[in-house]
């Protein structure tokens, strides 16, 4: 619901809008923008679903009034030109730092060469020729809203000391690029918008010898085969563990005793 009440003494347009989210009104007056607006409550977070991010870019795309929010390019906020994503290193973005935290941005990809359709990843190059430039990893994976495919999500991955001969190091620095349509890469000039942020949890658990050196994981459980032999049922653990157990009359106390090994086949299940 949106309710407006200009005063003509002032030339200022008051404005009454309803939080979709919770059905708060909120006051607001416009003077060719937003302005005199309250601050939000300690601990609200813009943290839309990649649907909620699609959306957002799709209202700003056709500039709909009834879809794009008044307040959205405080949260998302626009880079052109040479202040774009891709020439600027993420720590010198606005608002951008390494706590952690998730910032949105509205920018528009441009090529990497004249010819062709690859894309500019290249954030700048230092006087030793090292590049840090924003690598794609894994495919590109598609967004769905109402069953219907609404764009696409890259995530890319900030690497330094790129260059001939020389082996890139990754940073903690991630980028997940959103842009709308059926095709898998964004056109150029197409708006499109990307959330960074730097890392600060620990990746997930790599291989087993990393773990168990590192500590991060639980050691593997040992390895378990089964066999039957007669009314015994044995276990066999690596490293060897032999327990046998009598299952005639479930009521009788375990107990734990070598099995006899002399009617066993030639294919031993010993490891």
């Amino acid at each position: 619901m949106t309710c407006i009440n200009i005063d003509s003494l002032t030339s200022v347009t008051k404005i009454i809008r309803t939080c979709p989210s919770c059905g708060h009104l909120i006051k607001y007056e416009e003077k060719g923008g937003i302005h005199n607006l309250p601050g939000l409550p300690a601990g609200v977070k813009f943290d839309p679903s990649d649907q909620e991010i699609l959306e957002h870019l799709e209202a700003k795309v056709r500039l709909d009034a009834h879809k794009l929010h008044p307040l959205i390019d405080e949260f998302i906020q626009t880079l052109e030109g040479e202040n774009g994503i891709c020439y600027t290193h993420p720590e010198k973005l606005p608002g951008v730092a390494k706590d952690g935290l998730v910032r949105h941005f509205f920018h528009r990809p441009s090529k990497a060469y004249t010819t062709g359709t690859r894309k500019r990843r290249k954030v700048h190059t230092d006087i030793q020729g090292n590049e840090t430039r924003w690598h794609k990893t894994g495919k590109t994976r598609p967004v769905v809203l109402k069953n219907k495919v609404k764009g696409h999500k890259k995530i890319l991955v900030l690497y330094t000391n790129y260059g001939k001969q020389r082996k890139p190091e990754k940073t903690n620095w991630v980028m997940h690029q959103y842009h709308l349509g059926d095709n898998e890469d964004e056109k150029e000039g197409e708006l499109v918008v990307s959330k960074v942020f730097y890392q600060t949890q620990p990746r997930q658990c790599g291989g087993v010898n990393n773990n168990i050196k590192n500590n991060s994981c639980p050691p593997p459980l040992p390895q378990v085969r089964t066999s039957q032999v007669g009314s015994q049922f044995v276990q066999c653990f690596n490293p060897t563990t032999l327990i046998s157990f009598e299952h005639s009359n479930p009521t009788m106390t375990t107990t734990s005793r070598l099995p006899n090994f002399n009617n066993l086949p030639d294919a031993s299940f010993i490891p």
